[in-house]
């Protein structure tokens, strides 16, 4: 099931560190009891964090889900040596459904849910449309939302239990291709957000940007295919890409920005 990354782990914090932690003790009593073992809803950074811990004691009978494919806050479950790892994530899935004209943000929905006390790692990605929202949740904060929202903001909402398949998602990318004269951070947050190299080293040496969810304040940093990084005020983006040389020893590569 798992496999072993080839991104970059970020740097730990004391935060993180007790997330390690947390992971290798669900690990440890996966063996130890031959049950699954889940933990909260995990961000982009630590999922990265926690696969790396999950493959650093060796364990390879893992999965991380978050409800439906494509999800960026994601549960981790740990499953016993001889299981097909096909045990139900404890993942609820509510549709709130309201006026288009209420037009709510996710802000409006993540606001609502946690005035009733309930933590953000209880609660996974929220998808917004107009007059319908779609939130993953903890099975064991399920009942709670379901007979304590009835507003969310000023507007009304009908709160029901929801299904993973009616949800129309997909995460779409702007692609951006050229050449750099190398990996340095400096040359593809140029490329990829179309500013002069100068204008894109004072970012960095500002610390506007950052590369695997850690600030990165040196130009020169080399960035590697595969990782993810995030200008502030300009986006985020993946180097999808490194293709080759062009004959004057430019370095080809393929950007994509999170839309």
């Amino acid at each position: 099931m798992g496999s072993f990354s080839n991104k970059r782990v970020p740097e730990l914090t004391d935060e993180d560190n007790i997330l390690v932690s947390h992971i290798k003790d669900m690990v440890r009593l996966c063996e130890k009891t031959h049950k699954p073992r889940f933990s909260a809803f995990l961000d982009e950074r630590q999922i990265l964090i926690a696969e790396n811990a999950v493959n650093s004691l060796g364990f390879e009978n893992y999965s991380f889900f978050g409800g439906y494919e494509g999800a960026s806050r994601k549960v981790l479950g740990v499953f016993p040596e001889y299981s097909e790892g096909g045990e139900d994530f404890p993942i609820a899935v509510l549709n709130f459904r309201y006026r288009e004209a209420d037009r709510l943000s996710h802000r409006d929905f993540l606001g609502a849910f946690m005035s009733r006390q309930i933590k953000r790692d209880m609660l996974g990605d929220i998808v917004v449309s107009a007059g319908n929202t779609t939130a993953f949740v903890y099975e064991t904060v399920k009942q709670t939302l379901l007979s304590e929202i009835d507003k969310v903001g000023s507007a009304g909402v009908k709160v029901s239990e929801g299904n993973a398949s009616d949800v129309k998602t997909e995460q779409s990318f702007t692609e951006k291709s050229g050449t750099v004269s190398s990996l340095r951070l400096d040359s593809v947050v140029s490329l990829a957000a179309g500013i002069s190299r100068g204008k894109a080293a004072a970012l960095i040496k500002g610390g506007y940007v950052s590369v695997m969810y850690n600030v990165a304040d040196s130009p020169s940093f080399m960035v590697s295919e595969g990782d993810i990084f995030s200008v502030r005020g300009t986006g985020k983006f993946i180097l999808y890409s490194v293709n080759g040389t062009t004959k004057k020893d430019r370095i080809h590569i393929t950007v994509k920005k999170y839309n």
